[in-house]
């Protein structure tokens, strides 16, 4: 059986599919949640803040039908009246109003968080394909959608029909009581019934939520090709590839020639290597490379040495030592502690005297261990 491209993504999405789904909108929504979220903060609302809402609500009705004798000599009176029923009936609301539109806009970006595009608003001519239309009309969500909807309906007319004959005796009565007291009770019994009917629909949005997570996931999951071929985008070209890593070198190199005039000596080859070492006894346990280099860049650290009167000191097999073990911004390895100290102590000594006059001092005689000068192919070799 030949697969269909649904079954060919068998790979999560990468972080830039996703990044790219959600500018252009596809995110996941529960739209059972923002409607389950406005109709339960509405009845939280009417229940704590029913009474001064009902209140309101009377005393602008009280308002707007009581006659006032002056209506018959004012053209103007009943436009200013019905004017003030209308911000009285606003102001009563303003409460629940503004708990509405904080509900549906927490409700809304509860599941996919918040993103504001227009790519969902703009004509596709694919749209307007039948075939494609079918094939949205008879797919999964379409049967999801149709669950959630019969889900909705039992749940309501469920609770509804529970609720009225659990409150039969109480609907009865009502006849029997004050018109106040059964307005009264009649709002109770109507706040519970949309209570509950919204409970019923949050029961539904707890499901329904997972579902759009899982289904938005399945969605945008990828291919093997297409992870490779995002790769192969991002990380472009070989030949551009090469260049950047160029342009890093050229960038590091000219780092480390602008830290050779910070050095205390430049140990060379005499021409094919350079190395530049400084210590600072209070800040540094040990020596510090801070440049190295060999053939032109070598010579470049000897130019820069002697444009900034850095001293140079002469020792092929400690400069290769140096070179092969020790990278830049790294402290020297135990193995070289002692040549290096002797050539530091002879670069203080010539500093002193060039200072102050006094005997030269005597060039010390440097033992490196030749395994340590030697450079990787060397070392295969005599293995």
């Amino acid at each position: 059986m030949e697969k269909t491209p649904q079954e060919d993504r068998t790979e999560p999405a990468t972080p830039k599919r996703l990044d790219d789904a959600r500018r252009k909108g596809q995110i996941p929504r529960s739209h059972e949640l923002g409607m389950g979220s406005v109709l339960m903060t509405g009845a939280l609302v009417l229940y704590s803040n029913g009474d001064q809402l009902g209140a309101g609500m009377r005393e602008m009705m009280r308002q707007a039908l009581s006659f006032d004798p002056r209506a018959l000599d004012d053209p103007g009176y009943m436009s200013r009246a019905l004017t003030q029923a209308m911000f009285a009936a606003l102001d009563a609301c303003t409460p629940l109003f503004v708990a509405l539109i904080v509900a549906a806009f927490v409700g809304t970006i509860a599941v996919g968080g918040f993103v504001f595009t227009s790519t969902p608003m703009a004509f596709k001519f694919e749209r307007l394909d039948p075939v494609a239309g079918l094939g949205r009309i008879f797919s999964l969500n379409s049967v999801v959608e149709v669950l959630k909807a019969l889900a909705k309906a039992g749940f309501i007319v469920g609770a509804t029909v529970a609720l009225l004959m659990g409150t039969m005796d109480q609907l009865l009565g009502l006849s029997d009581q004050p018109l106040m007291e059964a307005l009264g009770s009649s709002m109770s019994l109507t706040l519970l019934t949309f209570a509950i009917s919204s409970g019923a629909l949050l029961l539904i949005a707890a499901l329904d939520a997972p579902y759009q997570l899982w289904s938005h996931a399945r969605q945008m999951r990828m291919t093997r090709k297409e992870i490779e071929d995002e790769q192969k985008e991002s990380e472009g070209s070989p030949e551009v590839r090469s260049r950047i890593r160029q342009l890093q070198q050229e960038v590091a190199r000219r780092r480390m020639l602008e830290s050779v005039p910070k050095a205390d000596v430049v140990i060379t080859n005499p021409t094919h290597f350079a190395v530049a070492l400084r210590y600072d006894d209070s800040r540094m346990r040990a020596p510090v490379l801070l440049a190295k280099g060999a053939d032109l860049t070598a010579a470049r650290i000897r130019e820069i040495a002697t444009e900034n009167k850095v001293t140079l000191f002469e020792s092929p097999l400690l400069a290769r030592a140096l070179y092969w073990t020790t990278d830049l911004g790294q402290e020297v390895p135990s193995q070289l502690y002692l040549a290096v100290a002797q050539v530091l102590t002879y670069v203080y000594r010539l500093k002193v005297v060039r200072e102050r006059g006094g005997p030269w001092p005597d060039r010390p005689t440097v033992e490196v261990d030749e395994k340590l000068a030697s450079g990787p192919q060397q070392r295969r070799r005599r293995r």
